[in-house]
């Protein structure tokens, strides 16, 4: 379906989770006050008012979170089922932290059968998701009808692509021929006429078509320049399909330098807003962190001076955003002569590049315990507050390292680098180096603000426990 449809259903969805938590909430707080317990159970109104609206936002922020609105009506309903119990649970766990917090005397039954009803509700609508959506297509959507420029395997597989859609209102109603064609017809699940392209200006005039798709051959959209004018003219939308372009990796957008139109592809994250939000996150937290941890920081450079000869700070050049290099930082970990050891223990290294010894014999005691709980990185916050890096992004890579990378890996600098990412979070030092990659590259194409927050409360735990190294 059309990315605009796709928003209108995520709407919808946390619009029905918002109704559905709102009946929940009411439902469970009559049935507790029904109920001839030991301590009677009333909130007063105010209350009660900040209370369901907590749980309002709790659930539908969770929703968000989870991407639970993204595939509702196609997933399976054991993932339903199970999706819904976490959000209940999670959502049951906040409302007990939301009365602490405001000191309100609840009661834990209402609690109990508050998530409970709002497990049955959510899982009773996203159950019949599809069916909902297709009813309110039908009775409150209109009908948008589209037609395919094309007829070789690409404009055949946007057809498919446009009948699995139909529950959502869209109508394929036929295909325009960008040439001489043999055929009248094209048969997919049904049966479409195919028009010749002069035939276009009488079809526009006695029928409905709300946009046209052109999926024809690159060399061919030049010519079609009086057709694209026609369609400017009636106010018809037109899309070109682009997958004659071999940008397998890259979002495609137009964009513009003053009034030349670029046909855009971006292989890393580009929106502006969104990366201005990243860098301001960045920037708040990173001050913060140095404000509250530079008297133990201080403290920790004088222990290593102490314990062993050589600076406190290990200073080396890394490669940052684009190949950009920069001076990354760390507390000294190790002996002051481990580069100079580094080609005798090259062979006991689980990997092939981003050299990574168990147990390394160049590691100072002091050092031991600092790289167990990740302390040696805290001064790369440093980094992040010049905006050599970012808290989340690929880990930064020395230049002897990158001069290695196979081209594929390569695009991993196309995203500022950071204190800690995805694959630090999914095994470490499990991790094999092409694992690795492939972890990064994952992060690239699913960045999100939402992945980063997520990617920073699982590392949390982790540097806690010691299980970060």
């Amino acid at each position: 379906m059309f990315r605009g449809h796709h928003r209108k259903i995520r709407i919808l969805f946390g619009i029905a989770d918002i109704a559905l938590i709102g009946v929940a909430f009411e439902l469970a707080y009559a049935t507790r006050g029904r109920l001839d317990l030991e301590h009677f159970f009333a909130l007063p109104a105010t209350d009660k008012v900040l209370l369901a609206g907590w749980s309002m936002l709790v659930w539908v922020a969770l929703g968000y979170w989870w991407e639970l609105y993204d595939h509702l009506d196609t997933a399976h309903p054991r993932l339903i089922l199970r999706d819904a119990f976490r959000q209940s649970l999670v959502g049951a766990a906040s409302v007990i932290l939301f009365q602490y917090v405001l000191r309100m005397d609840l009661s834990r039954f209402f609690v109990a059968i508050f998530a409970v009803y709002a497990w049955i509700f959510l899982c009773l609508f996203r159950l019949n998701a599809g069916r909902v959506l297709s009813v309110v297509s039908r009775e409150f959507g209109s009908v948008h009808y589209v037609m395919v420029a094309g007829l070789g395997d690409a404009a055949r597989k946007l057809g498919r692509e446009l009948e699995a859609a139909s529950g959502y209102g869209i109508r394929l109603t036929g295909f325009l021929a960008d040439g001489p064609a043999e055929e009248t017809e094209i048969e997919l699940d049904g049966k479409y006429p195919v028009r010749p392209m002069s035939a276009l200006p009488e079809l526009l005039r006695q029928n409905v078509i709300d946009e046209i798709i052109f999926a024809v051959d690159s060399r061919r959209l030049s010519e079609l320049e009086e057709i694209f004018l026609l369609c400017d003219e009636e106010g018809v939308r037109t899309r070109v399909a682009v997958d004659f372009f071999p940008h397998v990796n890259s979002e495609i957008y137009l964009d513009r330098l003053g009034a030349a139109p670029l046909l855009t592809f971006s292989a890393a994250p580009h929106d502006e807003i969104r990366l201005l939000v990243k860098r301001v996150t960045d920037l708040l937290l990173a001050a913060a962190a140095l404000i509250l941890l530079t008297p133990v920081m201080l403290l920790i450079a004088l222990i290593i001076r102490l314990t062993s000869p050589g600076p406190a700070i290990f200073r080396q050049e890394r490669c940052g955003l684009n190949g950009r290099r920069f001076v990354f930082y760390k507390f000294r970990s190790m002996q002051e002569n481990a580069h100079e050891m580094r080609e005798q223990l090259k062979h006991l290294s689980q990997r092939e590049l981003a050299l990574k010894i168990p147990n390394d014999p160049r590691l100072t005691g002091v050092g031991r315990w600092l790289r167990k709980f990740s302390i040696d990185e805290w001064p790369q916050l440093w980094n992040v507050l010049k905006g050599d890096m970012s808290l989340v992004g690929p880990r930064p890579a020395v230049p002897e390292e990158v001069d290695q990378y196979k081209r594929w890996q390569r695009r991993r600098l196309r995203m500022r680098p950071g204190l800690t990412c995805l694959w630090a979070v999914c095994g470490r030092d499990a991790v094999d180096f092409e694992t690795w990659m492939r972890l990064d590259m994952q992060y690239i194409d699913s960045w999100s603000l939402a992945l980063d927050w997520k990617i920073i409360l699982r590392t949390i735990p982790q540097v806690l426990s010691g299980r970060a190294n």
